[in-house]
């Protein structure tokens, strides 16, 4: 369970670290936008009050605490069972990102009423409208993870 541990607050900690710098000490949050090494990557301030793409976003703070609730109890579960079934390294490693990542989206919408969102990456002629955070990452790659490295154990 240590590999998980450190992956989860050390996502945690690197979302949130990242969102200070760049939101609030590189003033992304005045400007709207900072050109890091255009167009492949910007940093586009947008605030997710919703899921994915802003998908359900309403503004109301019933929405909010329903999505905080969503993702608590989406966490408690993964935590629960990666205790349960003992995963190797790498799934453990998985669950942390998975949970770092959601507590740190969690995190901003009790700061910050929506989660921060910086991250713009557009290639090739095609412009992606959208922006993601280190959460974001974190929890697809940890979702992911998942999936490749907690199959049931060999001979079972």
């Amino acid at each position: 369970m240590r590999a998980f541990y450190i992956t989860a607050l050390l996502t945690l900690g690197i979302d949130q670290l990242t969102k200070v710098v760049v939101v609030h000490l590189m003033g992304l949050k005045y400007v709207g936008e900072i050109e890091v090494f255009p167009p492949y990557l910007m940093f586009q301030m947008a605030w997710n009050e919703g899921v994915n793409f802003g998908m359900a976003a309403s503004g109301s703070p019933i929405v909010k605490y329903i999505l905080i609730a969503i993702a608590l109890a989406i966490s408690a579960w993964v935590y629960f069972w990666i205790r349960r079934e003992q995963p190797q390294t790498l799934g453990m490693i998985s669950a942390g990102l998975l949970i770092g990542g959601a507590l740190g989206n969690v995190l901003d919408r009790f700061l910050y009423g929506a989660v921060a969102d910086f991250l713009n990456m557009s290639c090739c002629g095609f412009y992606n409208p959208y922006a993601f955070n280190v959460a974001d990452i974190a929890i697809f790659a940890g979702a992911i993870g998942l999936i490749l490295f907690t199959s049931k154990k060999k001979g079972a």
